[in-house]
Protein backbone atom coordinates (compact mmCIF):
# COMPACT_ATOMS: atom_id res chain seq x y z
CA UNK A 1 0.00 0.00 0.00
CA UNK A 2 2.56 2.82 0.67
CA UNK A 3 4.43 1.71 -2.57
CA UNK A 4 1.28 2.50 -4.41
CA UNK A 5 1.05 5.59 -2.54
CA UNK A 6 4.46 6.74 -3.21
CA UNK A 7 4.32 5.60 -6.84
CA UNK A 8 0.78 7.93 -7.14
CA UNK A 9 2.68 10.84 -5.13
CA UNK A 10 5.75 10.65 -7.81
CA UNK A 11 3.61 10.02 -10.92
CA UNK A 12 1.42 13.62 -9.48
CA UNK A 13 4.73 15.64 -8.88
CA UNK A 14 6.08 14.59 -12.90
CA UNK A 15 2.99 15.71 -14.41
CA UNK A 16 3.06 18.62 -12.38
CA UNK A 17 6.76 19.25 -13.29
CA UNK A 18 6.06 18.45 -17.01
CA UNK A 19 3.01 20.78 -16.65
CA UNK A 20 4.46 23.80 -15.15
CA UNK A 21 7.50 23.06 -18.36
CA UNK A 22 5.22 23.18 -20.50
CA UNK A 23 3.48 27.22 -19.72
CA UNK A 24 7.80 27.76 -19.76
CA UNK A 25 7.88 26.37 -23.20
CA UNK A 26 8.56 29.10 -25.70
CA UNK A 27 5.67 29.58 -28.67
CA UNK A 28 5.21 31.73 -31.91
CA UNK A 29 3.20 35.02 -32.01
CA UNK A 30 2.59 35.82 -35.88
CA UNK A 31 1.30 38.79 -37.18
CA UNK A 32 -0.28 36.97 -39.98
CA UNK A 33 0.36 32.93 -40.79
CA UNK A 34 -1.19 33.57 -44.38
CA UNK A 35 0.09 35.93 -47.12
CA UNK A 36 -1.94 36.54 -50.15
CA UNK A 37 0.60 38.05 -52.83
CA UNK A 38 -2.32 39.05 -55.06
CA UNK A 39 -1.32 38.78 -58.69
CA UNK A 40 2.59 38.13 -59.89
CA UNK A 41 4.46 38.06 -62.80
CA UNK A 42 5.93 35.09 -63.95
CA UNK A 43 9.23 34.71 -63.89
CA UNK A 44 9.97 37.46 -61.31
CA UNK A 45 10.77 36.19 -57.75
CA UNK A 46 8.25 38.14 -54.93
CA UNK A 47 9.43 37.79 -51.46
CA UNK A 48 7.17 38.22 -47.53
CA UNK A 49 8.73 38.29 -44.76
CA UNK A 50 6.23 36.89 -41.87
CA UNK A 51 7.24 38.68 -38.13
CA UNK A 52 7.04 36.58 -35.18
CA UNK A 53 7.36 36.99 -31.58
CA UNK A 54 8.58 34.65 -28.68
CA UNK A 55 5.44 34.19 -26.25
CA UNK A 56 6.91 31.84 -23.90
CA UNK A 57 9.63 32.09 -20.99
CA UNK A 58 12.63 29.82 -22.79
CA UNK A 59 14.49 30.59 -25.81
CA UNK A 60 12.37 29.88 -29.30
CA UNK A 61 14.88 27.31 -31.52
CA UNK A 62 14.20 26.99 -34.82
CA UNK A 63 15.45 23.51 -35.90
CA UNK A 64 14.06 23.75 -39.69
CA UNK A 65 11.61 25.26 -42.12
CA UNK A 66 10.48 23.42 -45.36
CA UNK A 67 8.81 24.74 -48.18
CA UNK A 68 6.13 22.41 -50.30
CA UNK A 69 8.22 22.72 -53.80
CA UNK A 70 11.39 24.08 -54.68
CA UNK A 71 9.86 27.08 -56.34
CA UNK A 72 10.07 28.30 -52.27
CA UNK A 73 12.61 29.20 -50.80
CA UNK A 74 12.18 30.15 -46.96
CA UNK A 75 15.29 31.79 -44.66
CA UNK A 76 14.56 32.37 -40.87
CA UNK A 77 16.26 33.39 -37.84
CA UNK A 78 18.75 30.56 -36.78
CA UNK A 79 19.79 32.16 -33.54
CA UNK A 80 17.63 31.41 -30.77
CA UNK A 81 14.55 34.49 -30.11
CA UNK A 82 14.45 35.17 -26.40
CA UNK A 83 11.37 36.09 -24.05
CA UNK A 84 9.76 38.93 -25.99
CA UNK A 85 11.96 39.34 -28.64
CA UNK A 86 11.10 39.06 -32.32
CA UNK A 87 12.47 36.91 -35.53
CA UNK A 88 11.52 36.51 -38.55
CA UNK A 89 10.94 33.63 -41.57
CA UNK A 90 11.51 35.38 -44.90
CA UNK A 91 9.68 33.24 -48.39
CA UNK A 92 10.62 33.63 -51.72
CA UNK A 93 8.52 32.49 -54.44
CA UNK A 94 9.70 32.88 -58.13
CA UNK A 95 6.71 31.53 -60.25
CA UNK A 96 7.45 28.91 -63.48
CA UNK A 97 3.75 28.56 -64.37
CA UNK A 98 1.39 31.05 -64.56
CA UNK A 99 -2.33 30.18 -62.47
CA UNK A 100 -3.50 30.15 -58.95
CA UNK A 101 -0.89 29.26 -56.53
CA UNK A 102 -1.16 27.86 -52.37
CA UNK A 103 2.20 27.02 -50.84
CA UNK A 104 3.07 25.73 -47.29
CA UNK A 105 5.78 26.13 -45.35
CA UNK A 106 6.36 23.84 -42.36
CA UNK A 107 8.24 25.25 -39.24
CA UNK A 108 9.87 22.78 -36.52
CA UNK A 109 10.89 24.26 -33.40
CA UNK A 110 11.08 23.62 -29.30
CA UNK A 111 7.84 25.54 -29.35
CA UNK A 112 4.97 24.04 -27.29
CA UNK A 113 3.76 24.18 -30.97
CA UNK A 114 6.49 22.17 -32.16
CA UNK A 115 5.04 21.97 -35.82
CA UNK A 116 3.38 25.13 -37.21
CA UNK A 117 2.82 26.10 -40.75
CA UNK A 118 2.69 29.44 -42.44
CA UNK A 119 1.29 29.97 -46.05
CA UNK A 120 1.34 31.31 -49.11
CA UNK A 121 -0.71 32.32 -52.04
CA UNK A 122 -1.90 34.43 -55.62
CA UNK A 123 -1.96 34.17 -59.12
CA UNK A 124 0.47 34.37 -61.23
CA UNK A 125 -0.20 35.99 -64.63
CA UNK A 126 2.46 36.22 -67.84
CA UNK A 127 4.30 39.31 -68.47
Amino acid sequence: MKRIFALCTMLLFMGLLFSARADNAPEFKFEKETNDFGKITQGKPVTYEFKFLNTGAQPLIISNVESSCGCTVPKYTSAPVKKGEAGTIAVTFNAAAPGAFNKILTIKSNAKTPVKYLYIKGEVVKQ
